[in-house]
């Protein structure tokens, strides 16, 4: 009777330390998952911000090329 008596005990004590590594598991998957979508925002507000940026530069380069005329294109270059 001593011997499955320990058995069951020593099932029990795994089970238990399974469960407590997975409450932690998830917790860090949930603080990671956190911090993922907070850089995604980070980012996608840099990308916005980047963009804004751009279309002052667009105009100046407008004006360097004689106020309004097109771009050369690969064909012009030749």
């Amino acid at each position: 009777m001593l011997w499955p008596m320990l058995a069951l005990s020593l099932a029990s004590c795994g089970l238990a330390v399974l469960a407590l590594c997975a409450v932690r598991v998830h917790t860090e998957v949930r603080r990671l998952s956190r911090q993922v979508a907070e850089s995604s925002r980070r980012i996608s507000r840099a990308a916005e911000d980047l963009e804004r940026a751009t279309v002052p530069l667009g105009s100046h380069v407008d004006v360097l090329r004689g106020e309004g005329q097109p771009a050369p294109t690969v064909t012009d270059r030749d």
